[in-house]
């Protein structure tokens, strides 16, 4: 592609009145099930709840997607995205590491997301990967334009469920092929070397893409700038979104005992679907352990996972009326209905072979010092990339410019 001036930017929307009675209902929404968790588990819950309202908010806010991150750095060379990730990963590991070497936090016992390094993780993350491009979204960008109105990636989240449902039954043939043991940077490198050498890896891949980006367009983009856009109504800058989701992962890891997730939860609501209709859910592989057949018991608002990412839709939700701009539209051609249902399988089922996805496997996998969270990013760049030359086929387009998700 020619250089140009300068790297294209998001089209930003025109301003627009405050959706009242969609704010209205949001904060009802939040105060009501905020509520109802306290009642029905704890306190402790409760503030999840609203830990998961926050990333949403933040989500939303900052228009911090993975996967047009991916896509505009594979296909255009434009890395404000990936290099916001960059700084939310050395910020996390800068907080993380400390606490997951000392074991507790605020007298709370914490532990990180730490997963064996195998085929499944490669498998898995390739498949994710080429779901993010076909589903359009990841898994906090699927939650956040859900909340925002996205009426198209409703349907992705509900074929990520059937994903994660089918990917939990296949999931013990998977993990008998080739996987080292889970390995801790922290544990085998002390939290000081392990931290100076996830800085640099973060510092050398913000280097090169914007390297790239600045040999393609002439010029990199800021990942600071709140130019057409406000604090109150958003767009906010990358750089406040990566602070944000590492300084709130963080906080879960607080309250949870172990960092963000989001991928488990879906799982468990297409098992206590099936089960409320009669399937004999529990008698199946993945879903007969004594932990799945405890959460099938609890139900979502006993399940951390779950009410973290009810907050995720109601966050999203409560900016998209704030910012007047909650308006699902139902119409969707059928190669885009078809996109959504095949592309939203393969990020069910691919998170569950790969221990999580952008954010268990990648984000609180790196945090946690884990090596299958690099091994995730790896493998899920080559899924993206693969499919740039299927949206095509479902007349998706390749943007050449950063949008939300």
């Amino acid at each position: 592609m020619a250089a140009l001036a300068t790297a294209p930017q998001p089209e930003r929307d025109p301003v627009r009145a405050p959706q009242n009675p969609v704010v209205g209902v949001g904060l009802a929404v939040i105060v009501v099930v905020g509520l109802s968790i306290q009642h029905a588990a704890s306190t402790r819950l409760a503030l999840l709840f609203v830990t998961g309202t926050a990333l949403g908010v933040v989500l939303y806010q900052s228009l911090f997607g993975f996967t047009s991150a991916f896509r505009v750095l594979l296909a255009d060379g434009l890395s404000a995205g990936f290099r916001a990730q960059m700084i939310m990963l050395g910020v996390a590991c800068s907080l993380f590491f400390p606490a997951l070497a000392g074991g507790s936090l605020f007298g709370q016992p914490v532990t990180g997301f730490v997963s064996p390094v195998g085929v499944p993780v490669a498998v898995g993350s390739f498949v994710f990967g080429v779901g993010m491009q076909l589903g359009g979204g990841c898994a906090s960008g699927t939650l956040f334009s859900v909340g925002g109105g996205s009426a198209r990636m409703v349907l992705t989240l509900l074929f990520f469920i059937v994903g994660s449902v089918v990917g939990i039954t296949h999931l013990a043939w998977w993990q008998t092929l080739p996987s080292l043991p889970p390995i801790s940077l922290v544990s085998t490198l002390g939290w000081p070397l392990a931290l100076a050498l996830n800085s640099a890896v973060f510092a050398a891949a913000y280097l090169v893409v914007a390297r790239i980006e600045q040999a393609r367009h002439g010029t990199v983009a800021p990942i600071t700038s709140i130019k057409d856009g406000s604090w109150l109504r958003g767009p906010w800058p990358l750089l406040a979104g990566a602070l944000g989701l590492a300084v709130l992962n963080f906080v879960t890891l607080s309250l949870a005992g172990r960092p963000w997730g989001i991928t488990s939860a879906f799982g468990l609501w297409g098992g206590m679907a099936l089960q409320a209709v009669g399937a004999p859910v529990g008698t199946w592989s993945g879903f007969s352990t004594p932990e799945m057949q405890k959460e099938l018991a609890g139900g979502a608002l006993a399940d951390i996972t779950s009410v973290m990412d009810i907050g995720i839709v109601l966050g999203a939700m409560l900016c998209a009326g704030f910012a007047g701009k909650f308006k699902p539209v139902f119409r969707i051609s059928g190669k885009h209905f078809m996109a959504s249902v095949v592309g939203g399988f393969l990020l069910g089922y691919g998170a569950r072979l790969a221990y999580g996805c952008n954010i268990g496997a990648f984000f609180s996998g790196i945090a946690s010092g884990s090596v299958h969270g690099w091994l995730w990013i790896v493998f899920a760049l080559l899924g993206n990339w693969a499919a740039l030359y299927v949206r095509p086929s479902f007349d998706l387009p390749v943007p050449r410019a950063q949008a939300a998700c």
